[in-house]
């Protein structure tokens, strides 16, 4: 169902200083598509990401997801009920291997203690949804690789596998392309559109070849204020949102 909204905010304001970083953002999610937020640099985009996912508390407004009012839920608790985050910046375990930093972000979300070495490396409840998860994601053959020495774009593969692994209801995916040249980009590309297929997703991107041929919706940010919400070629053709690009790539 398209037309029911999953996550809603409304009037959602966090203020670092005298600086508004959102300010009075009234926002939807549709059940099953991907809706990209952009803006310029500055506009405030990680600081709302940061508040839907429960790492930033906001100053004022609602934050409602599935129906239920999460705004002063933790992040832990938000991601129990289906909200998953990757970063801006990868977040993995660099000297584990893929499988298994899979396979810890199943063990917390299965809440089990950390007790990955030893007897969790033989925990079948652990290690066959991991793999699955990696092969889903177009890792599989790279399970035993550390995670080190997977290339840039194969580790922002795998820090979405192991938001996966969560079975999130909603994906927040912050900048996933960020650093990667043209070739990997491409490939990051066609590995969203896999997952826009099966998850309803929040996409925060720089790369606007990425946002309009991945998103059903986009929302614009300047300042900390939404200016414009529509279909890609709604956006594109949108002055204001002209305006406020005028310099950049949009």
């Amino acid at each position: 169902m398209r037309d029911a909204s999953i996550l809603a905010v409304r009037q959602l304001t966090k203020s670092f200083g005298a600086l508004r970083a959102t300010d009075g953002i009234d926002f939807d999610v549709r059940e099953g598509e991907t809706h990209a937020i952009i803006g310029p640099n500055g506009a405030g985009k990680t600081t709302f990401i940061g508040q839907l996912a429960g790492n930033l508390r906001p100053d004022g407004g609602r934050i409602v997801f599935g129906g239920e009012d999460i705004t002063r839920l933790a992040a832990p608790r938000r991601a129990r009920k289906g909200l998953a985050r990757s970063f801006q910046i990868t977040s993995i375990y660099p000297e584990f291997s893929a499988l298994a930093n899979v396979a810890l972000a199943v063990q917390a979300h299965a809440g089990h203690s950390f007790r990955f070495w030893g007897d969790a490396r033989r925990d079948r409840s652990l290690m066959e949804p991991a793999k699955k998860i990696l092969e889903d994601v177009g890792l599989g053959a790279r399970a035993s690789e550390l995670a080190a020495n997977l290339s840039h774009g194969e580790q922002r593969q795998l820090e979405v596998a192991m938001a996966l692994a969560t079975r999130p209801r909603l994906l927040l995916l912050d900048e996933p392309m960020a650093g990667m040249g043209a070739e990997e980009s491409q490939r990051m590309i066609g590995f969203l559109g896999t997952l826009r297929q099966r998850y309803t997703i929040v996409l925060v991107e720089h790369d606007m070849d990425a946002v309009f041929r991945l998103a059903d919706r986009i929302s614009v940010l300047v300042y900390g204020r939404l200016i414009a919400t529509g279909a890609p070629e709604e956006i594109r053709a949108n002055p204001e949102v002209r305006t406020a690009y005028l310099g950049e790539d949009a």
